[in-house]
């Protein structure tokens, strides 16, 4: 493994560390009635609202529709993934300590495997609440409708506009994962010239 490599797993290392200070995700919701929209952050550890009172006033709007209410503290992920990532970053570290180019190869793929785990995650949560709707007790009732806003996206759900994008520390963790992919091809590559 390459210096170049090594201080880019490190950086990597860095950049993922940053899920822990800032959102991962963010979606915003947008319609006439809420003209400055309503905004969901989501984090390492938790779901908050943009501003002080969104996530209470998504969830009224969820209850219209049938829509269970976002209760961070029922998403076991978020207990896991602080854990998760941890374990991530000391192994990057142990990956530029030891500069083993076979251990820079399972990280890298340990960080996509987790990475794209947690889009298929975020995903799936988001399908199991738009299509699983209490409809028997919903106020608004429209047959075949449901309400999963995009993983990556804009889409209208009914008069609203949701807009679904990766927040700082969602971007920060995409540079690590660019950064980790460019080290393995370099080593690979040097291993290449070398033989």
């Amino acid at each position: 493994m390459t210096s170049r490599a090594r201080w880019m797993v490190l950086v990597a290392v860095a950049l993922l560390g940053t899920a822990y200070l800032l959102p991962l995700w963010r979606v915003d919701l947008i319609a006439p009635q809420y003209p400055e929209g309503l905004g969901m952050l989501i984090r390492i550890n938790g779901v908050d609202g943009v501003k002080p009172n969104d996530l209470n006033s998504i969830n009224g709007l969820n209850h219209y529709i049938g829509m269970r209410a976002i209760v961070p503290e029922s998403i076991p992920e978020l207990r896991w993934m602080p854990w998760i990532l941890g374990a991530l970053m000391a192994g990057g570290m142990l990956v530029a300590a030891t500069r083993r180019r076979a251990l820079l190869y399972v990280w890298g793929g340990a960080l996509g495997v987790l990475l794209a785990a947690g889009l298929w995650d975020y995903w799936r949560w988001g399908y199991d609440y738009g299509h699983n709707l209490d409809t028997e007790h919903a106020i608004i009732k429209i047959p075949g409708m449901t309400y999963s806003p995009p993983v990556i996206g804009s889409k209208q759900l009914l008069n609203f506009r949701a807009n679904s994008w990766p927040a700082a520390g969602g971007v920060a963790m995409g540079f690590a994962a660019l950064l980790v992919t460019v080290a393995i091809v370099q080593t690979a590559r040097r291993r290449e010239e070398a033989s």
